[in-house]
């Protein structure tokens, strides 16, 4: 099931660059999920409308608690996403409905204010393979069963996302697609997002 590349990465790499920061409420992004947000702040559309004038490129990051109106550096995990703005589309409300699709975990490494808008330094945290591929299936596997079993006793979870967990032949994208459907805390995906070593991630998953 799993595939392991061949290099096995840092925590991070070196290279450093800024980007526009969308606070998340109540969600956490991981990479290679697509998603629809709505977003309602002055502040988050600047950085949308940044994004756009760009490479669509913006860096997701949740918010410690969804209570606070104005987030700022105090109120934000460290680890977030960057991701592509798909499509936006402005709602007769004034809301904006975004589709975003996550790409990399990236550690931010600073924030500022710029043009009434958060931004962050931050650096690309590569996925850590130090377990040998035999392992890693292993313990996919025990993962991939014990969900099979939440997704028969729940009623919220489609039995077609199983469909999907069969197509995914890397570790690390099985526990990101795995966690993005769990009905657990924010603060409990968030450790998963800042996992960056997968055979841990697995384990994180499986308790």
């Amino acid at each position: 099931m799993t595939e392991t590349p061949a290099r096995t990465a840092d925590k991070s790499t070196d290279k450093s660059t800024a980007l526009p920061v969308l606070p998340l409420r109540d969600v956490v992004v991981y990479p290679h999920m697509v998603i629809p947000l709505f977003v309602g702040r002055e502040k988050s559309m600047r950085a949308l409308e940044a994004a756009m004038e760009s490479e669509r490129q913006i860096l997701l990051v949740a918010q410690t608690s969804p209570d606070i109106e104005e987030p700022g550096e105090a109120e934000l995990f460290r680890t977030g996403t960057v991701a592509s703005v798909l499509q936006m589309l402005k709602l007769p409300d004034g809301t904006v409905k975004v589709l975003a699709e996550g790409k990399f975990r990236a550690e931010v490494t600073g924030y500022r204010r710029e043009h009434d808008m958060l931004l962050a330094e931050y650096r690309e945290l590569d996925p850590v393979y130090s377990r040998e591929e035999r392992e890693l299936d292993v313990v996919s596997r025990t993962l991939v069963s014990l969900f099979e079993q939440l997704v028969k006793q729940s009623r919220k979870l489609p039995p077609e996302v199983l469909a999907t967990l069969s197509g995914i032949d890397d570790a690390g994208r099985l526990a990101d697609t795995i966690a993005a459907h769990l009905s657990v805390r924010i603060a409990d995906k968030q450790k998963v997002l800042e996992t960056a070593d997968v055979g841990k991630r697995l384990e994180l998953l499986i308790g």
